[in-house]
């Protein structure tokens, strides 16, 4: 994912100027995804963009991939009989929380959207359309994951089935409000093409449940600093999407909170030294993911006045924070080492960009990638080996469903 799109030149009239010193959780989450390695990822590719209304569109949608799972495992896991750790009680509260539907009416537009659109012109304007195309592709994945999960484990554990159903409810609903955003840019993402032409990738039940809770709750320590940010900063609220986050986030937050219910009934997934080097593994996947990811994208960052590298670790600090009251071993993201070492992965990423960019051939190319490559996984294994911090907690009292509203 840290190379699915070719890099953006900053926009150097704008500077960085968050300090993250003062965030805090709000007050309205409950136990602690971004989303988000992320479960829902992209690749580089060429996807269908169709005009809205005028203007020629540019074919740069990034094509997502999307995740499929051994589904026998999967009821296997959530069939009562079988499975005695189980709380149907809990799964019964989450799905009350979520049938409520707190942002029912919460994703509703006006002309503010269409009006601050037209303003936006030059690198700015393409910056917003791939924010949005990015966005959507990645909702979208969601939605599918979910409800297929939903329409398989239906005769299984209705309960826990209902719950993906409407989590895919949410990712439709965030992701048909991002596609309208692109029709403010004259654009429409052809997400007919994308269920059509979508290619799974495997994954086991329980690293789709690391991953996705990983995904989830780095997406709403994502959605909600951004959202304070701005609000702090009305200056650089170029466009009204980012209002809506405050709430937006909370649904990333509940589905975060409905993974980590499904990784207290399967208590093997957590308990012993296997678990320990796989948490260690999604959350390095995730947080090296998304730092490359951004770092090749510091003009969105820069354009709503945010410090990439500031933004990021503050991202990964809290995410880390949250994951660690239910992962038994995190890593040491705090130590500044680690970040010592992202900065290093940014640096040899960037070199790959650049080769790959060169006008070499391709024998030279490959020849040049070698040592880059290899400098980039003995960074990324160096960081993974680091001492790690002993987290978790084998009594999940504290981990009841709480009311985020």
């Amino acid at each position: 994912m840290a190379a699915e799109m070719s890099l953006v030149k900053p926009i150097s009239g704008f500077a960085p100027k968050l300090s993250f010193s003062s965030i805090q959780p709000t007050t309205r989450t409950t136990s602690y995804r971004t989303r988000k390695m992320i479960i829902m990822s992209s690749a580089t590719s060429s996807a269908t963009l169709k005009p809205a209304k005028k203007g020629a569109i540019k074919e740069t949608l990034l094509a997502p991939r999307f995740y499929t799972t051994d589904f026998d495992e999967m009821e296997q896991l959530f069939n009562a009989e079988m499975n005695k750790n189980l709380n149907q009680e809990e799964f019964e509260a989450l799905l009350q929380e979520f049938k409520t539907d707190y942002n029912q009416k919460h994703f509703v537009r006006n002309k503010e959207f269409k009006e601050a659109a037209d303003k936006i012109e030059g690198p700015l304007r393409q910056i917003f359309v791939e924010f949005l195309e990015r966005s959507c592709t990645a909702e979208f994945s969601g939605f599918l994951l979910y409800k297929e999960l939903g329409r398989r484990l239906k005769k299984t554990n209705p309960v826990v089935a209902e719950i993906f159903s409407l989590m895919s409810r949410d990712e439709a609903r965030h992701a048909g409000f991002l596609n309208k955003g692109l029709s403010d840019f004259n654009l429409a993402l052809d997400l007919g093409f994308l269920t059509k032409a979508r290619k799974y990738t495997f994954f086991k039940p329980k690293f789709i449940f690391y991953a996705t809770y990983l995904s989830e709750k780095i997406g709403y320590w994502r959605y909600i600093t951004i959202y304070r940010h701005l609000k702090e900063n009305p200056e650089y609220q170029h466009y009204p999407i980012f209002k809506y986050f405050e709430n937006w986030c909370q649904d990333e937050n509940r589905h975060g909170d409905f993974f980590s219910a499904l990784l207290k009934a399967q208590p093997q997934f957590l308990n012993d030294w296997k678990a320990k080097l796989w948490s260690r593994f999604f959350c390095l996947s995730v947080y090296v993911t998304m730092y490359l990811n951004d770092c090749q994208r510091t003009a969105f960052y820069e354009g709503i006045g945010l410090n990439t590298k500031e933004f990021d670790m503050h991202v990964i600090i809290e995410t880390n924070r949250t994951t660690a009251r239910i992962f038994p071993a995190v890593l040491d993201v705090e130590n500044p080492e680690f970040k010592r070492k992202l900065d290093r992965m940014v640096e040899i990423n960037q070199k790959l960009i650049a080769v790959g960019e060169s006008e070499d051939s391709p024998l030279v190319k490959n020849v040049k990638r070698v040592p880059l490559v290899s400098a980039l996984v003995s960074e990324i294994l160096a960081a993974y080996l680091m001492p790690p911090v002993e987290s978790g907690s084998v009594d999940f009292a504290e981990f009841e469903p709480q009311l985020v509203y």
